[in-house]
């Protein structure tokens, strides 16, 4: 299920363009912030993040009192200013005409709509500048000048207002007085449009956004059933908008622990953007195929496996038939999803074909052998699992050769793929193989994980079965030490992987005819101390633990 993300953007980053407000037919384009649950549903207006707060000019902002009392002169400089964001020049210059029309508006009409609107674009700038504790003010006045009496137009642009600066005051970090400014505003708005227009659902899905960032999630949920009771009162056809609402309310469900309705509403968004994506762009597109496997994946998981296979194959149909220009590395990644949960389903021969048919499409250009080395990793895993160990291990030796040409034999990944080369070698009785291949995996993972992640442990314990079937019970000895006492530190002695690891340490403690030293040995000194590889014979007798996978 997704996580919850930060809407915050770093201090650093480049100041954003600015977006001015506009009022068309009754309504306000309010400067917005990122949604605070960006990568997730559907993006907001970009506009209003935290920027990179610049030095500001020593210029100050000459003003001929005189001039500012001719009418023709607010929107005038209004124009100059939205001009100068336009173009993408100073936006001090733009700053300068902004306020120039806010008080030339303020000395001819006072209380118009007109010097809100230059009011909301001089807060804009303020916030484009890093400015915020100055934009804070100017908003506060925005808000102060309409009358909700004077009509709908009044009452949005206060509403506008409210918006900005809950915006602003997200963006200083105080979510608390930003959620005030939402409600605020919420029901400026419901008492101007109604409960169910469907703007009213635009501002309850961004309130709701910001309740999930602090963790309100009973407040989130009831914003997220008003959004689908509006969908509802309204009786359109499926929309991505409502996928998205689903979506959100997925996500609140998930963080309250209620996973089974959860899944339901995931379905049903799923199933909304299936219906949108068939009527928009046609039924083979690829953004078709994609919401199937979505919704296979969903079916796999809430335990209907025959719905989870036939969305599978009606993503299949799909991909055999795509439309015209549909890139081959799109169509050989979604293959490999399908491949996954056909895997997971036990048809592992119908996962092995469609690996196949993805590195087919991929070819052998050295710009997808990344990509292809990963889906032979898959297959050497599926391999494994049905008991075709050579053929396993020639598709992992692949990977690793790919893998290594690609620059990556120092991630962790290369480190795992190395692991499962290991196993596959000793299911082939290659002992000496496998030892070397545990060694760098060993090497990789401690580099890349450190020496007390579960991978790498779970290589210590391969290698220590490798050193026991080679004779070298000593080395054997003390690395299975080093695991009990490491998992002993982290999961407690009660537990079962600890459990198991004294029953694995004591048969082969018996069968030396020693005793557990409990005070345990450096790492340094454990695994480096002999790393000269010992030429014995391989024991006919192999150890009683199970390697690790």
């Amino acid at each position: 299920m997704p996580g919850i993300l930060s809407v915050k953007t770093p201090p650093d980053t480049t100041p954003s363009h600015i977006l001015v407000p506009e009022y068309q037919n009754g309504s306000t384009n309010s400067v917005r912030t990122p949604s605070p649950l960006t990568k997730r549903l559907p993006s907001p207006s970009p506009s209003n993040s935290r920027a990179k707060p610049t030095i500001r000019t020593s210029e100050k902002v000459t003003i001929d009192e005189s001039s500012l009392d001719n009418p023709n002169l607010g929107p005038f400089l209004l124009k100059l200013a939205r001009d100068t964001i336009t173009s993408g020049e100073n936006p001090n210059k733009a700053l300068d005409y902004a306020i120039r029309a806010s008080k030339s508006f303020e000395k001819c009409s006072g209380q118009g709509l007109e010097l809100v609107m230059s009011l909301h674009v001089v807060a804009a700038i303020f916030c484009s500048l890093g400015r915020f504790e100055e934009a804070v003010p100017v908003l506060e006045r925005s808000i102060e000048v309409p009358d909700v009496g004077n009509g709908s137009d009044h009452a949005l642009a206060k509403f506008s207002g409210f918006m900005q600066l809950g915006d602003t005051y997200s963006s200083m970090g105080l979510l608390d007085r930003s959620i005030w400014c939402y409600e605020s505003g919420l029901k400026i708005q419901v008492e101007a449009l109604g409960d169910w227009d469907p703007r009213v659902a635009e501002t309850c899905r961004y309130l709701a956004e910001t309740h999930i960032q602090t963790m309100q999630f009973d407040e989130a949920e009831n914003l997220c059933k008003k959004i689908l009771e509006i969908h509802r009162e309204h009786g359109q056809p499926a929309s991505l908008e409502e996928a998205a609402d689903r979506r959100l309310m997925a996500l609140v469900y998930d963080a309250k622990g209620d996973y089974e309705s959860a899944l339901e509403h995931l379905v049903l968004a799923s199933m909304k953007a299936l219906t949108v994506f068939k009527a928009i762009r046609g039924d083979n597109h690829l953004s078709v195929a994609s919401v199937f496997i979505r919704l296979a994946d969903l079916y796999y998981k809430i335990g209907k496996f025959r719905e989870s296979k036939s969305y599978c194959e009606n993503a299949l149909r799909v991909y055999a038939k795509p439309v015209p220009g549909t890139a081959s590395e799109e169509i050989a990644n979604g293959l490999t999803e399908i491949s996954a949960i056909y895997q997971v389903l036990n048809e592992h021969e119908e996962a092995l074909k469609l690996l196949q048919k993805a590195m087919k499409l991929l070819g052998d250009m050295p710009v997808h052998h990344s990509t292809v080395a990963g889906i032979e990793a898959q297959m050497g895993v599926m391999f494994y699992m049905i008991g075709r160990y050579g053929d396993a291990r020639c598709s992992f030796e692949s990977a690793v050769v790919k893998l290594r040409a690609s620059g990556e034999s120092k991630s962790a990944f290369f480190g795992i793929v190395l692991n499962q080369m290991g196993l596959a070698c000793l299911q082939l009785y290659r002992i000496n193989e496998a030892t070397e291949l545990f060694e760098e995996a060993r090497g990789v993972l401690e580099q890349e994980c450190g020496s007390c992640h579960l991978d790498t442990l779970g290589v210590y314990s391969n290698l220590a079965a490798t050193y026991d079937a080679l004779g070298r019970v000593d080395d054997a000895i003390e690395i299975l030490e080093y695991i009990l006492k490491v998992r002993e530190e982290k999961l407690g002695t009660a537990n079962p992987d600890v459990e198991d690891e004294k029953k694995r340490l004591a048969d082969l403690l018996k069968e030396a005819g020693r005793a557990r030293n409990r005070k345990g040995k450096s790492l340094e000194n454990l695994l480096d101390s002999n790393s000269q590889r010992m030429n014995k014979e391989v024991t006919k007798k192999r150890s009683g633990f199970s390697f690790r996978t």
